[in-house]
């Protein structure tokens, strides 16, 4: 039997109705997430030799839903940040595994000839897929630039990117940065502090009347929302502080007046292998004001930190101290003789001093720890709102040498 041509063309048209009708609802949900996707790319291969996984761009359309974010309350753990972003980023449709590996990082400012304040941060871990994220959510918030480490998503071993579903996790990208600055010259990292309890890695986990925020979580509200290091202080004071994948961390964040400050939650009556998370306080040492951290420091209105708590009296001799070596490195190299005090450095020299602290060097003669790579070192320029970001420390390769500007 012959269906009449006007049977045939309504069916038709109803047909192509609904599938317009069911790709504008899948655009009217996912636009900013397509459209984020889409601005994926590669910058930089995976190098066996080098031991280096690859590198990626994304910038990041819309609001990335960071101020329901916290109007929800934020999150005072993995699993309920996952609940959020599964309901919100990715719809329901992808199921996400965050998880916080044992890093080992360092981080120092200074000021060069023109008075341009800096930010330097070496990432350390092994080898891995990193991502450039840009942002620029509007509506009050600041825009950004931040570097993430994707195998807190789920995507281990420095491999590629493949296909819908690794290029749809790579959207909480956002909610995972690890170091940047936004358009208003403030600057922050993360940095383990291997706080320990009972000989056992112990996280932050502040339980009081306050919203929550996990740790990375904590530096994209600094990124989005402070326009100098008080204000991110005061941000941070709003919130009950919870570590991640039973690590712990502690931070640094500066801006462009040369204002910069170290924040770590400690326990009052801890010690190192008593330090119970969740009696922990948080303590604020800024770069003008820290002289009980040490006399050096307090001479010093640089700062610098690697990955041992600074509080006073929480170890009891160096050696316990992760990364005390590159620590002791940094001043070393800006005010070798204690005639620098206010940190005059070259952005060259930053540079160098981020190639000198490279885990495949350093490790090479003084091996401090399990993360035997630098993954990235970032340069932030705070001043002119600018960024060198250089792979896996390939300094002298131009091709891996990648430079942004707010």
């Amino acid at each position: 039997m012959t269906l009449p041509k006007k049977i045939l063309i309504g069916t038709g048209t109803a047909l192509l109705v609904l599938v317009v009708a069911a790709g504008g609802t899948v655009y009217g949900l996912w636009h900013n997430e397509i459209a984020s996707m889409l601005s994926i790319r590669k910058l930089a291969d995976a190098d066996s030799e080098n031991k280096a996984g690859p590198v990626y761009h994304i910038d990041v359309q819309g609001d990335y839903y960071f101020q329901d974010f916290l109007d929800q309350g934020g999150a005072k753990s993995d699993n309920e940040l996952i609940d959020f972003l599964v309901g919100n980023l990715t719809k329901g449709v992808i199921d996400i595994d965050l998880s916080a590996p044992e890093i080992g990082c360092s981080s120092f400012t200074f000021v060069d000839e023109t008075g341009d304040r800096y930010f330097g941060r070496n990432y350390d871990f092994s080898t891995t897929t990193a991502m450039i994220v840009e942002t620029h959510p509007g509506n009050g918030r600041h825009a950004s630039i931040s570097s993430a480490d994707l195998q807190f998503l789920g995507i281990t071993g420095g491999r590629d990117l493949e296909g819908f579903m690794d290029n749809a996790l790579a959207l909480v990208s956002t909610y995972v940065p690890l170091d940047g600055i936004n358009d208003a010259g403030v600057s922050c990292g993360i940095y383990m502090s291997y706080q320990q309890k009972d000989g056992k890695t112990s996280s932050t986990d502040q339980n009081t009347d306050k919203p929550d925020l996990t740790s990375t979580t904590m530096l994209r509200m600094i990124l989005d929302y402070a326009d100098n290091v008080e204000e991110a202080v005061e941000l941070v004071r709003q919130y009950d502080f919870h570590d991640s994948a039973n690590t712990s961390f502690h931070y640094m964040v500066a801006d462009s007046t040369g204002k910069s400050a170290i924040l770590e939650w400690v326990d009052p009556e801890g010690h190192v292998g008593n330090d119970d998370g969740t009696r922990r306080e948080l303590k604020v040492y800024y770069n003008d004001s820290d002289a009980q951290i040490g006399e050096k420091e307090g001479k010093q209105s640089f700062q610098y930190i690697t990955n041992f708590l600074v509080t006073p009296g929480y170890y009891d001799e160096d050696a316990q101290k992760g990364g005390h070596d590159r620590y002791l490195a940094i001043p070393e190299a800006i005010d070798p003789d204690g005639t620098n005090p206010g940190g005059a450095f070259s952005k060259e020299k930053g540079l160098d001093l981020l190639e000198t602290l490279g885990r495949r060097k350093w490790d090479a003669t003084k091996p401090s720890d399990s993360n035997s790579i630098t993954v990235w070192s970032s340069l932030y320029n705070l001043t002119d709102k600018t960024v060198t970001w250089i792979s896996n420390e390939k300094f002298g390769d131009e091709s891996q040498i990648f430079e942004y500007s707010l």
